[in-house]
């Protein structure tokens, strides 16, 4: 499915940037041919010039249109009206001198804010979050944020000058946005893959930020993951007799990988493993509708362009530099409460990491809850067990504050 997407935007810019080159070249043979042709032709190529240029300046306007009426629906209620002390925001910050994008849904102003921290890096999961766990909107503002280099958020920085500190330095500071905007001395994280770990990070430099944070789909070894991974690719691409798959591990060997094809080496095994996890029978309502998201009011053409060369991109920049993290070692104290979400049939972030990471952490609070139909992604598989339970531990610790 993400193929085709693919596809399909670089066919529209392989037409535009061949429009231009047609403009630029009708011009110059024009310029060279026009003593020794006669004036039909000579017509027929300025015709053929305005034409792509015309079909060019449409294009433009398009994308631009399109990127400023970018919206996040209005909140309704079962009767199609909009609770008068709502929020639905889509909303340009700028932080850290990075300008970023984030949206705020919920029925009241007045209720705890929980930031939502995406899967990546370089992933957007606006419009996802939105259409997954729109009931939690009825208990918290719910708050997305594109983070630099995905998404609506894709030019906030150089991609090549985006570290892990951008991410931190970055999160700090919108938490304080949110903070100051709705008179709030803390506000709830949950991180979802990537976004479980950088929530990690948050918690731990400025833990006087956060209520308490619910980490799903959880990363532990960064470098330890990706050789699981890759053994548990092949693994099944043995046992099934699936030579062709055996053949581009090999060719690709056991990561970590470097440089510029980090992405599409690892998503050799990844993208195998997702496709194993979506046909397990024991997991409900597998996998992504990357078409309904990519295709959501949240993102306008450029935007639809970008989230997919985030994933490409700026995961490819950014993973390498994850490496060296290890949360069972580098993260082992941590002051706020903290809970993982864990879905029983994860391949993708393998769940005896996550629980030997709870054996050596110390925190106020933690636990492991489990997902008996789920894989990586329990807020999609199982939404109204992870939100009935992301509710329920909560409030519990609001209620011991």
């Amino acid at each position: 499915m993400l193929q085709i997407i693919l596809f399909l935007i670089l066919t529209v810019l392989s037409l535009l940037a061949l429009a231009g080159i047609l403009l630029l070249s009708a011009y110059c043979v024009i310029a060279r041919i026009r003593k020794r042709t006669n004036s039909k032709q000579l017509n027929r190529l300025k015709k053929t010039a305005v034409f792509f240029f015309l079909a060019m300046i449409l294009n433009l306007g398009l994308i631009t249109l399109s990127q400023l009426t970018a919206s996040t629906p209005p909140i309704v209620d079962e009767n199609g009206n909009t609770p008068k002390n709502s929020i639905a925001e889509l909303r340009e910050l700028e932080l850290n001198g990075r300008k970023q994008w984030i949206s705020l849904r919920g029925w009241s102003k007045n209720a705890p804010v929980l930031l939502f921290l995406a899967g990546g890096p370089g992933g957007t999961q606006m419009a996802a979050v939105r259409h997954e766990l729109a009931e939690l909107e009825k208990h918290f503002v719910v708050v997305n944020w594109d983070q630099p280099g995905s998404g609506k958020s894709y030019y906030a920085e150089k991609i090549e000058n985006i570290t892990l500190q951008t991410y931190i330095q970055d999160g700090h500071a919108l938490t304080g946005y949110l903070k100051e905007r709705f008179s709030q001395e803390k506000i709830y994280l949950v991180g979802e893959s990537w976004g479980s770990a950088l929530g990690v990070f948050l918690v731990d430099k400025y833990p006087e930020s956060y209520h308490a944070l619910i980490g799903t789909g959880q990363m532990v070894d960064f470098v330890e993951t990706e050789r699981m991974d890759y053994a548990k690719a092949m693994e099944i691409a043995k046992n099934r007799g699936d030579t062709a798959l055996i053949e581009k591990l090999t060719a690709n060997g056991e990561p970590p990988y470097y440089g510029q094809d980090v992405t599409w080496k690892s998503a050799v095994y990844l993208n195998y493993l997702s496709q194993y996890m979506a046909r397990n029978p024991e997991i409900h309502n597998p996998g992504y509708n990357t078409f309904r998201d990519i295709a959501s009011s949240e993102y306008g053409l450029l935007d639809k362009i970008n989230y997919l060369r985030g994933i490409i991109n700026t995961y490819g920049h950014v993973y390498q530099q994850l490496y060296d993290i290890d949360l069972r070692s580098d993260y082992t104290r941590l002051e706020v409460p903290v809970y993982f979400f864990l879905g029983r049939h994860d391949i993708n972030a393998p769940t005896v990491l996550v629980e030997e990471y709870v054996q050596v952490l110390d925190a106020p609070d933690k636990g492991i809850v489990w997902f008996e139909h789920s894989g990586h992604s329990p807020w999609i598989n199982e939404r109204a067990i992870f939100i009935r339970e992301v509710l329920s531990y909560f409030s519990e610790n609001h209620a011991q504050e």
